[in-house]
């Protein structure tokens, strides 16, 4: 996902994280007269062509409603919030990277979208509960009341079990959207694969906290 062009998710991005989960589906046993007559996987099409620019929704319908992107905008600012090492994770787009990963067909996302479509449906059912609103709606101190329930630092009062369930879910595909942006890479001090003009070797500091002394010239 490339958050910087603030028009649509990179699409060949989202297919490469999607690649695995589609070559680990079973081959069927071409031993078997009867597997053979009829498939034992169904396929899910044709590849995409890499070369196209692809709308959202072009490859697979999306999943969340206006009131479910509310939340998950919400709750992933929480998690994620404009800070002086980045922006919120809603600037760099992480909802519709969860969208997008929950609506596609492949084995793995499907579990997830089990896990996250009944998550949301908790949180906000829980934010009527206490605070007579839904989750988007309420003040940072009452959905950190919430998050701080079910963030899973501690022991997790078994009232909220379902809820920390969703929680460390949702917090994980957050961060996998957050830091596959350039934004994220800066955030964490991550500058990736550079070209060097000249390599010099270690930095002094890296050297003098490891111990060692640079000997190659």
């Amino acid at each position: 996902m490339d958050a910087t062009t603030g028009s649509r998710l990179e699409r060949r991005a989202v297919l490469k994280w999607f690649a695995a989960a589609a070559a680990s589906a079973t081959l069927p046993d071409l031993g078997s007269d009867a597997q053979a007559a009829e498939p034992a996987v169904k396929g899910y099409g044709t590849d995409p062509d890499l070369m196209k620019i692809y709308k959202p929704g072009d490859l697979w319908p999306l999943t969340f409603t206006a009131e479910q992107r509310l939340a998950v905008t919400a709750l992933a600012d929480v998690v994620l919030p404009e800070d002086h090492l980045g922006p919120a994770a809603s600037a760099l787009r992480v909802p519709d990277y969860i969208d997008e990963w929950i609506s596609a067909p492949y084995p793995i996302q499907q579990k997830d979208r089990a896990a996250l479509l009944p998550g949301l449906e908790w949180l906000d059912g829980e934010s009527k509960k206490r605070f007579q609103g839904s989750f988007a709606s309420l003040t940072e101190a009452q959905k950190h009341a919430i998050c701080d329930d079910i963030c899973g630092a501690g022991v997790v009062n078994p009232e909220f079990k379902k809820g920390a369930a969703f929680f460390g879910k949702f917090r994980s595909l957050a961060a996998s959207a957050y830091y596959g942006t350039d934004a994220g890479w800066k955030a964490i001090g991550y500058v990736g694969n550079i070209s060097l003009a000249t390599f010099d070797g270690p930095p002094p500091e890296v050297l003098a906290q490891l111990g060692i002394e640079q000997t190659v010239k």
